[in-house]
């Protein structure tokens, strides 16, 4: 397993291989890909091949893969709602969950490597909605651990993050393995959010810390949003 520890940014259309070359000189090692799913807002990404993730991992880039499949029920963004988990989360989270595995093969990243289910934000406090929500990330979890891949669950500290949390510390099984939580405007803390115990998920965490922020280097601009890993990375072909 590779792992990682530092800085990562994401950005929601995968960048230029130009541009991941000149953003060598920043502080960033790690780079998030929205890969995968019907929930992307950015569908077309029309940089993102295998030859992309090849080269950019020989640049001496970590890779963080991003699948956006449905959403909650519950989901507060407007632009998800049209994506939302249906009455079969079992089955549709079994579905996307091999979805997700096929994909991260085509892009030549390898079995034992994280696949991170985003999950935006949504009202964890309906009951009915965040169990559905928890039916679907356990069935997508199975399916992608039963194929070889690392389970990880992006969401907000405050919704889907907690809520797996709370499903760990209740003893269910079939949780993610890589825990990646956005909590913006403080400052990184990959091991001091109250959502999470300070036990929990060790050295399989990574806080997205602020977001849509605009940085320049080696003279390409982009909009990112920043993390602090540490945690495990995709091994690629």
């Amino acid at each position: 397993m590779a792992h990682f520890t530092g800085r990562a940014f994401d950005t929601c259309n995968t960048p230029s291989l130009a541009t991941m070359r000149a953003w060598r000189s920043s502080p960033y090692h790690a780079v998030g890909i929205y890969y995968s799913g019907r929930g992307r807002h950015c569908l077309a990404q029309k940089n993102l091949n295998r030859d992309w993730v090849s080269q950019t991992h020989d640049m001496g880039w970590q890779v963080l893969p991003l699948f956006v499949g449905s959403q909650a029920p519950c989901v507060y963004a407007e632009n998800k709602k049209g994506v939302r988990i249906g009455n079969r989360p079992a089955q549709q989270g079994k579905s996307e969950g091999g979805q997700a595995v096929r994909d991260a093969q085509a892009l030549g990243i390898l079995p034992g490597s994280p696949l991170f289910l985003d999950m935006e934000a949504y009202n964890a406090g309906n009951a009915a909605c965040a169990r559905t929500t928890l039916d679907f990330v356990r069935a997508w979890n199975r399916e992608v651990r039963g194929r070889g891949y690392l389970p990880g669950f992006y969401s907000s500290a405050d919704s889907g993050v907690r809520q797996m949390e709370k499903a760990r510390q209740s003893g269910l099984g079939d949780l993610p393995a890589v825990i990646w939580f956005a909590r913006w405007q403080t400052e990184p803390a990959v091991y001091e959010d109250a959502s999470l115990r300070e036990d929990a998920w060790q050295h399989q965490r990574i806080h997205q810390y602020a977001g849509d922020a605009t940085e320049t280097h080696g003279g390409y601009r982009l909009v990112v949003d920043r993390n602090q890993v540490d945690a495990p990375v995709a091994r690629i072909a």
